[in-house]
């Protein structure tokens, strides 16, 4: 072989080189992580990683440990949604680097949600002569919490101009014993006395009959509930409102002025039931919130908070942020977070309108119905809640039932099977009362209902044809007190 033959066959070499190693370089990030090198690496768990992962391998690796959690659909424990469209995910994902707190930098963001704000102000009959004001917050769990600090301030307001020993004792916020536990953080977080108000099977919503003894002139306002997270039913806020106006009338110095936390109701009410009276139609609710990442459709994130007037939130709360070379009005807890949840709910508004809204909700309450009519056919549970008002059932085994396990034995058999049905126990004063319920969102269809009542008739049977039962009867056998599914 000459030299010439020798350099060109060198050349081709280098060449065949090149283009192997650019090409391993493009496609090793294409190539499975099984059955590869790849496979070997660790997910970090208490300190850092070495080196670097390459992208496709940790996502791929990511997404095969969460596979492990089960499928979100069947999930019928939170209220959270589980399914937003194609179209809608993308465009939230275009805004997910924006800073919904940087009005100034984001002003088009800033628009869009005052529009969300007045849009769903619209559904809950505020009026624009009042000058309403309001925000978005993450979760409702915030939006509790700032139309609780509102109550507050005012209260200290009216017992500063009366005089009052504000340091005597705590200062009390009226509540169902079937809140949410973020009304009890509020009033943790702010050295509140919690004054529950017993439920009892004759009363599973705010006992009307009971509710004003518990208000005295430390106390900052009543909470009512549009859709109580043990049992989706709706406290009576028309009813509350003409016992405060009448305990107003009295007591002019400390009148009383009600929230209503409408985390799971206050988006389906003005659909559903636009005739009922519960929002800022009635005199004394002052502030209502709501979360849009459960009946507003959106991935979970987002949430409302809206008053009524400029006298329903007080000054101190509210702080101003530079805003298309003028001044916007803010009053979250949180600052930094993402604008996406914002364009995501103004999205999902835009995107279905009124009717959209509605045939949606209905059609949810209609799967749900027909659940819990078929759960009541199988004889032995006691309906308490049957989708009136929004997608949820609840029951209770009957006294006669006359088997050998519990609810708490039927929720783990069905989550062997993928579906999360949660049993658990009702708040105080009916604590030895057990329910069991399921919550539907927009993405659980018929199909998906009759999969699912199937199968708790299988394991009905299965059940109650075992010879060793899963669980004994005990009480320790119930979940912890802290037990939640709302999805605040």
């Amino acid at each position: 072989m000459n030299k010439k033959t020798s350099k060109l066959n060198r050349k081709s070499s280098n060449r065949i080189g090149d283009a192997l190693a650019s090409m391993n370089t493009e496609t090793r990030y294409l190539t499975p992580i099984f059955g590869t090198l790849a496979s070997d690496v660790e997910m970090p768990n208490k300190k850092l990683n070495e080196d670097p992962v390459e992208p496709q391998v940790a996502a791929e690796i990511i997404r095969e440990y969460l596979k492990t959690e089960g499928n979100a659909t069947q999930n019928l424990a939170t209220f959270c949604q589980t399914y937003m469209e194609p179209t809608a995910t993308e465009l939230m994902a275009e805004n997910f680097e924006k800073n919904a707190i940087d009005k100034d930098e984001y002003p088009m963001t800033a628009d869009l949600e005052n529009r969300c704000v007045d849009i769903i102000g619209d559904l809950w009959h505020m009026d624009p002569k009042e000058e309403p004001i309001g925000t978005s917050t993450v979760g409702s769990s915030e939006a509790c919490m700032l139309g609780g600090l509102a109550m507050l301030f005012r209260w200290k307001h009216l017992a500063d101009k009366a005089g009052l020993d504000r340091h005597i004792k705590q200062p009390n916020l009226v509540i169902s014993s079937g809140y949410q536990v973020c009304w009890e953080k509020f009033c943790r977080y702010w050295d509140i006395e919690m004054r529950t108000v017993p439920l009892d099977m004759d009363h599973l919503s705010l006992n009307m009959d009971t509710v004003m003894d518990y208000v005295d002139d430390y106390t900052i306002g009543i909470v009512a509930i549009l859709g109580i997270t043990y049992t989706g039913k709706y406290d009576d806020v028309k009813t509350l409102d003409k016992l405060v106006e009448r305990h107003n009338k009295n007591n002019r110095k400390f009148p009383i002025r009600i929230h209503v936390d409408g985390a799971s109701g206050g988006m389906v009410a003005p659909f559903i039931e636009p005739e009922l009276e519960w929002d800022f139609r009635l005199k004394n609710v002052w502030s209502i919130s709501t979360s849009g990442h459960k009946y507003g459709l959106v991935y979970p994130g987002v949430g409302w908070v809206i008053w009524r007037s400029k006298e329903a939130l007080p000054e101190e709360l509210i702080f101003w942020v530079s805003y298309l070379g003028g001044e916007e009005a803010t009053m979250a807890i949180n600052f930094s977070r993402s604008a996406s949840q914002i364009v995501g709910q103004y999205y999902m508004l835009m995107r279905n309108g009124f009717k959209g809204y509605k045939e949606i909700h209905q059609r949810t309450i209609d799967v749900a119905r027909y659940m819990a009519a078929e759960i009541k056919k199988m004889g032995i549970f006691e309906m308490i809640e049957e989708a009136k008002q929004i997608p949820i059932v609840c029951w209770r085994l009957r006294e006669d039932a006359d088997v050998n396990w519990t609810l708490y034995d039927l929720e783990d058999r069905l989550r062997m099977h993928g579906w999360m049905i949660p049993a658990y126990p009702m708040p105080e004063n009916i604590a030895d009362v057990d329910v069991q319920r399921l919550v539907l969102r927009q993405d659980f269809g018929m199909p998906l209902a009759i999969l699912c009542v199937n199968e708790m008739k299988k394991q009905i049977e299965i059940l109650s044809s075992a010879r060793v039962v899963l669980r004994d009867n005990e009480k320790n056998a119930k979940p912890g007190k802290g037990f939640d599914h709302s999805g605040r």
